[in-house]
């Protein structure tokens, strides 16, 4: 057996590299685009004088999140705590809107 990696194999697995980028590019830009959503629910929320705090809100999102995950064949536990985090983020940015 040879120590160098096949070339086809390379070009492979640099397309595959690629494509997980263009992904993880698009999570990010998906994820900005909760965020100043965020900001403005944090706004017309300060306008009506709603508290930035809503659990039943922020649990059914990732009760939603769980089952998605799990149409999708992913492993809801881990998708549910990506979601506590990302709206974590979320909620710091509605308290930040101003």
């Amino acid at each position: 057996m040879s120590d160098q990696i096949p070339e086809s194999v390379t070009a492979e697995l640099l397309g595959i590299r690629d494509e997980i980028e263009r992904i993880d590019r698009a999570i990010i830009e998906l994820i900005g685009d909760r965020v100043r959503l965020a900001q403005r629910v944090g706004g017309v929320k300060r306008a009506a004088g709603l508290p930035t705090l809503d659990p039943p809100r922020e649990a059914a999102v990732v009760r939603r999140a769980g089952a998605l995950a799990r149409d999708a064949g992913l492993a809801d536990e881990e998708i549910r705590y990506i979601f506590w985090h990302i709206i974590g983020l979320s909620r710091r940015m509605q308290m930040d809107a101003r």
